[in-house]
């Protein structure tokens, strides 16, 4: 028999996305195709990598959630044909809920890795204006008939709570300042220059408001107060303890990020901004999927041979503050730790469901970039019925980063920047 070919290592060379819009018929993109921002985003990585011939991308994985309307119809496929890819390039939807975007990164890394791709673009859309979560789903009633799930499983708000519940020590005091935390942080990035490079600018219209062009985020609320948060209501449950303002608000937006092997990389001249060491996914009980994010961690950790004290940021999905919360006290750090969500997070900017995932991973490049001294870092967040994923990534600034033998002659500068 041959010898099974040595696996090689998947690097991440850029990430956009799209500004984030609000998730109703006058936000941002109430009035733009979902299909239309996720083009637009590859379309930026092709512009600001001129050096990669577009027919050398191999693959195009697009994640959405509901895979319905502007959303649907193989979205890896039909956005490779809109952004411009040879008819060559094939592509093709996934769907994990909020995990499609990371998903659609570890599954392009498991083709590189194996040879069966040099070079992929992931990514996920989500428009949940025209298409809320759950919108026309048809959940199975053996799930609810046989018990299965309780029927709160279904509802992440209420399952947020319960998370609450769980755990006495998760106070909606805990998450109130969290989530006004959140909102600092973020407001502080974008003022220091942190978010915008990453973005990329969408022409909108409206029947009534004409033209216009999307160029920063529209769900942050600067200036939130734990007094303000303190007073809104909870909507999952009377007397409960999540609300708007700990919460990720309904989102619209698109993101993509460019991928390829580390020798590849080196061949073409493209930057390498992270290389992926490792990454799980695990299940957890439904009405608690917020802690899914605590068996992945530990078991992406376990196979990368690393533990928690070894990673030195952490980009976790602001789903719900409570959930972030309960991670945070699996792994003993604290509320305030500055390793975690540095630019802030989902409470502030939103989460476009199946689309965050490689939000998270574009702002921890750029966090390694300015943080040479960190090595390790990851990114993770919990899923809809139930589970959580992990993705650890090293930082190719810090000392100890050993390039393969090809990459090391040959690899473009990993600090290079592309004007926006």
């Amino acid at each position: 028999m041959p010898a099974a070919p040595a696996v090689r290592r998947t690097v991440f060379v850029d990430g956009v996305r799209t500004p984030f819009g609000r998730a109703r018929p006058d936000g941002l993109y109430g009035h733009t195709r979902a299909d239309d921002l996720a083009v637009k985003t590859v379309r930026e990585l092709l512009r600001r990598h001129p050096q990669l011939p577009p027919e050398r991308v191999d693959e195009v994985a697009i994640a959405a959630t509901t895979q319905a309307g502007d959303q649907g119809l193989t979205l890896g496929r039909t956005v490779g044909v809109l952004a411009g890819l040879p008819r060559s390039v094939p592509g093709y939807a996934i769907d994990r809920m909020c995990a499609g975007a990371m998903t659609a990164v570890t599954n392009l890394a498991g083709q590189i890795g194996v040879g069966a791709a040099d070079v992929a673009l992931a990514g996920g859309v989500e428009h949940m204006g025209h298409h809320p979560m759950g919108f026309d789903a048809d959940p199975n009633p053996r799930f609810l008939s046989e018990r299965l799930v309780a029927a709160d499983a279904l509802n992440m708000g209420v399952t947020a709570e319960n998370l609450h519940d769980r755990d006495a020590g998760l106070t909606r005091e805990r998450a109130d300042a969290y989530g006004v935390a959140s909102q600092r942080k973020y407001a502080d990035a974008l003022a220091a220059g942190k978010i915008d490079p990453d973005l990329v600018p969408v022409a909108t219209r409206d029947p009534e408001r004409g033209w216009g062009l999307a160029t920063a985020d529209e769900p942050p609320r600067p200036g939130t107060t734990v007094e303000a948060i303190a007073a809104l209501p909870t909507p999952f449950r009377p007397g409960g303890r999540v609300t708007a303002g700990t919460s990720a608000p309904l989102t619209d937006g698109a993101t993509a990020c460019l991928l390829a092997a580390e020798d590849t990389a080196a061949e073409l001249g493209l930057p390498v901004r992270m290389r992926l060491v490792s990454f799980a996914y695990a299940g957890v009980e439904p009405e608690i999927m917020g802690v899914g994010p605590v068996p992945a961690t530990h078991r992406a950790l376990e196979r990368a041979g690393l533990t928690i004290d070894d990673i030195g940021l952490f980009e976790i999905n602001e789903a719900f503050a409570v959930q972030v919360l309960a991670f945070l006290d699996a792994f003993g750090i604290a509320d305030d730790d500055p390793r975690v969500n540095p630019y802030g997070g989902a409470i502030a900017v939103g989460h476009p469901l199946a689309s965050s995932g490689v939000r998270l991973m574009t702002q921890l490049a750029r966090q390694f970039a300015e943080r040479p001294e960190v090595r390790y870092g990851l990114t993770t967040m919990c899923v809809g019925l139930g589970q959580g994923g992990t993705v650890i990534w090293e930082n190719p600034h810090h000392a100890e980063y050993e390039p393969t033998a090809t990459t090391a002659a040959g690899a473009a500068p990993i600090d290079e920047e592309v004007a926006p």
